[in-house]
């Protein structure tokens, strides 16, 4: 528990690149390829690198230092962005990945 709340913004951060990479990917297999098994794997490895890990380092700081810092701050306001703007956004976002990764026709 040391060694996580050593690093943990540095585990904060390769965990938020995570969720979004995953976010990408997830758009690429639900568009381009069309995959409804990569979709949904891509959906559970989104929560295992986005939602879930936040709130739980969140709980160990708060655990450990016994009060709201700015690390707990900082996953809070992550986590009230996710369910208010981000969904907006995340719907945007779903729109530019369709017209993106969308399978061109060949048209001859």
């Amino acid at each position: 528990m040391n060694t996580i709340m050593e690093y943990k913004w540095i585990v904060l951060f390769i965990l938020e690149v995570a969720a979004w990479s995953v976010t990408i990917f997830m758009f690429y297999a639900r568009y381009r390829m069309q995959s409804d098994r990569w979709f949904k794997f891509s959906t559970v490895v989104f929560a295992l690198t986005g939602v879930i890990p936040q709130v739980i380092l969140g709980v160990i700081n708060f655990i450990v230092v016994k009060e709201v810092d700015v690390f707990t701050l900082v996953i809070i306001i992550l986590l009230v962005y996710g369910f208010t703007l981000g969904k907006k956004q995340i719907k945007q976002l779903d729109a530019w990945a369709q017209k993106k990764f969308a399978m061109k026709s060949d048209v001859s």
